[in-house]
């Protein structure tokens, strides 16, 4: 019968740790690994990454080179067309309400919008506060009259 007392860890599951600077007979004693003196010998002895002893480090002696842009990219929670049409009925697409709807769900509701044109769309609907559209969204949002308050 399988109870709590006869249960047992598979083997290898535990693993003892090496319990070092206890003694010579444990084949960890005296320097415990770290060899004779010196600033590695030390307790919290160590030298930083790059650093070389006093000599120029490589990483200063080479010129710097090159930039990224990644730092300024801006994006967006893009929002399609086709979705908006399915889930809304001539009302008001705004922030608040897109989150309401669950289009911002699982994304930061901080994130700049953009609309995109994917799929069918004819609804009037009219956009507030979205802060950008993809030039054939504008166009097929102005085709089925709807209205865009802040292009």
């Amino acid at each position: 019968m399988l109870t709590l007392k006869t249960l047992k860890s598979p083997k290898g599951a535990h693993k003892n740790i090496k319990r070092i600077g206890r003694g010579q007979g444990s084949g960890q004693g005296t320097q415990a690994g770290k060899g004779h003196k010196g600033q590695k010998a030390r307790s919290g002895g160590g030298i930083r990454i790059g650093f070389e002893g006093g000599q120029m480090p490589l990483y200063r002696r080479l010129p710097k080179v090159g930039f990224s842009n990644a730092a300024f990219k801006v994006e967006y929670a893009v929002v399609n067309l086709e979705k908006l049409a399915a889930k809304f009925d001539s009302e008001v697409v705004s922030r608040e309400t897109l989150i309401e709807k669950g289009f911002l769900a699982g994304i930061n509701k901080s994130m700049p919008i953009k609309i995109l044109a994917k799929g069918d769309f004819n609804k009037a609907l009219t956009f507030k506060g979205i802060e950008k559209y993809s030039a054939k969204a504008l166009e097929l949002i102005k085709k089925a009259g709807g209205k865009v308050e802040n292009a």
